[in-house]
C-alpha cells in the first residue's frame, strides 16, 4: 500500500486528490498539508511513501520545501503538481530529486497511472 501525503495551499485541488485516490484500496491518503510547515509536521508523523507537492504555498514554496524532503527523507517518492509549469521549474525540481513533474491542468490523472503502478 502507498501512503501518500497531499501538499497543496488549495485546499479545492487536495479535496480532488483525496476524492480521486480514494477509488484505489492500493493508496492510503495520510495527510494533507496547505503551506510547508504543516507539510513537515505531517511527513515526520505520517511517514508517508510519496509526497504530492505543489510549488506555490504561503511561506517556503514547494521548490525550497522539496530540498527540505529530499535530505531528511531520500526514500520519499515526490511528484510535483502544479499550475507554474514552466520549463526552469520543473528542470529545477527534477535536479533537486522530484520524481515525477506534473501540470496540474494537463496532467492530473498522471498522479494516478504513478500511484497505481
Amino acid at each position: 500500500m502507498k501512503r501518500v501525503l497531499i501538499v497543496d495551499d488549495a485546499k479545492q485541488v487536495r479535496e480532488r486528490l483525496i476524492s480521486l485516490l480514494a477509488e484505489y484500496p492500493e493508496i492510503r491518503i495520510v495527510g494533507q498539508a496547505g503551506d510547508a510547515e504543516e507539510a513537515l509536521e505531517a511527513l515526520d508523523r505520517q511517514k508517508p511513501d510519496t509526497v504530492i507537492l505543489d510549488i506555490r504555498l504561503p511561506g517556503k514554496n514547494g521548490i525550497e520545501l522539496l530540498k527540505e524532503i529530499k535530505a531528511a527523507h531520500r526514500a520519499v517518492t515526490v511528484i510535483m503538481l502544479t499550475n507554474y509549469d514552466f520549463e526552469h521549474y520543473r528542470q529545477q525540481s527534477l535536479q533537486l530529486g522530484a520524481d515525477h513533474f506534473f501540470n496540474k491542468t494537463l496532467e492530473f490523472e498522471k498522479v494516478v497511472e504513478i500511484l497505481t503502478r
